[in-house]
């Protein structure tokens, strides 16, 4: 090899002997970007499951305090157009089965809501307490004859009883719904919401009336009301001081619908007796059923009607059919 040739194999020798370095260090440099760009955008993948888990979080709890909310949004909305309802009937028959008087006397407690101008429903069994009643039920098959003798509605913020004059009963389901007499003082009763969709199972539910009637607003009156009625034995004159001292006041409990079957609706929103034909309300404040009944002992067992049966019966008492024996007149 010439010396010529020799200096330039040299020299390319040492440009590839430099050259190594420089290739390797580009190669760590891009690997090392890589690696840097892949670590950011798991970074940012992994925030921005953190805010999804964040935003669901917050939409939960959102949803929890709306539900717990509810009653009491609910009352304030609608507690003036939900009202008591006490009265008194007889059964009139021979004195062997009723009494030496020829008559025994019954008094009896429930709620109804304002779902028109004049009209309240309720259940079938408290505007006629001997309907599907066992022991009313012993009487008559021995002759004993049932009648309404009085049923008055209280609404909170009126100070006296309203009337009522009718009765339309259904042979459907445990509804009825009965008019009142107009008044100065009920004229700014406005008939609840109706819902215009079924009801849906996991829907959160509150139902509003009055669970252990006159007793119940006797025992969270103010103490000195409370010394002066609580040993009264006549419930109807309890009542009507209680109605002139505007201590009408409804309860409210939250639940859940657990399951709908046709017409019938089952939650576990807790109630107790007088709480029988009391508005059962969706979240957005509408009336999906008539609280009707419960089971004792299995607290997921409260029963109510859906409005879509309650429906027909309340053209049925705007119609004022006459003649109907499910229709009749208390005047």
């Amino acid at each position: 090899m010439t010396p010529a040739v020799q200096r330039a194999s040299e020299h390319a020798g040492k440009a590839a002997r430099g050259y190594a370095p420089w290739a390797a260090m580009t190669g760590v440099t891009v690997l090392l970007a890589l690696v840097a760009g892949g670590s950011q955008m798991a970074a940012e993948r992994s925030a921005q499951r953190f805010a999804q888990r964040v935003e669901r979080l917050s939409a939960e709890l959102e949803a929890v305090r709306q539900e717990q909310a509810m009653p009491a949004v609910v009352l304030n909305r609608h507690r003036d157009s939900i009202g008591f309802l006490y009265g008194t009937y007889t059964f009139s028959g021979r004195p062997a089965v009723v009494g030496r008087r020829g008559k025994l006397r019954m008094r009896f407690s429930g709620t109804g809501f304002v779902v028109g101008a004049g009209l309240i429903a309720t259940n079938r069994h408290v505007a006629e307490p001997w309907f599907e009643d066992e022991q009313a039920e012993a009487l008559m098959r021995r002759g004993a004859r049932p009648k309404l003798e009085r049923l008055e509605a209280f609404f909170p913020g009126v100070g006296e009883g309203l009337r009522v004059t009718k009765v339309t009963v259904s042979d459907e389901a445990d509804l009825a719904v009965v008019s009142f007499e107009p008044q100065a003082s009920a004229a700014n009763l406005r008939a609840l919401p109706l819902a215009a969709r079924p009801a849906v199972p996991g829907d959160p539910v509150v139902v509003v009336g009055y669970p252990m009637g006159t007793a119940a607003m006797v025992a969270k009156s103010p103490r000195a009301v409370y010394r002066r009625l609580v040993n009264r034995e006549d419930e109807m004159a309890v009542t009507r001081e209680l109605a002139s001292l505007l201590l009408i006041r409804p309860s409210a409990t939250f639940g859940h619908l657990g399951d709908v079957v046709g017409h019938n609706l089952i939650y576990d929103a807790a109630t107790a007796h007088g709480g029988s034909g009391g508005p059962v309300f969706n979240a957005r404040g509408e009336v999906i059923g008539i609280n009707a009944a419960y089971l004792e002992g299995f607290s997921g067992s409260t029963l109510g009607v859906s409005v879509e049966a309650l429906r027909p019966l309340m053209q049925e008492a705007l119609s004022g059919l006459q003649g109907d024996e499910r229709a009749y007149s208390m005047r």
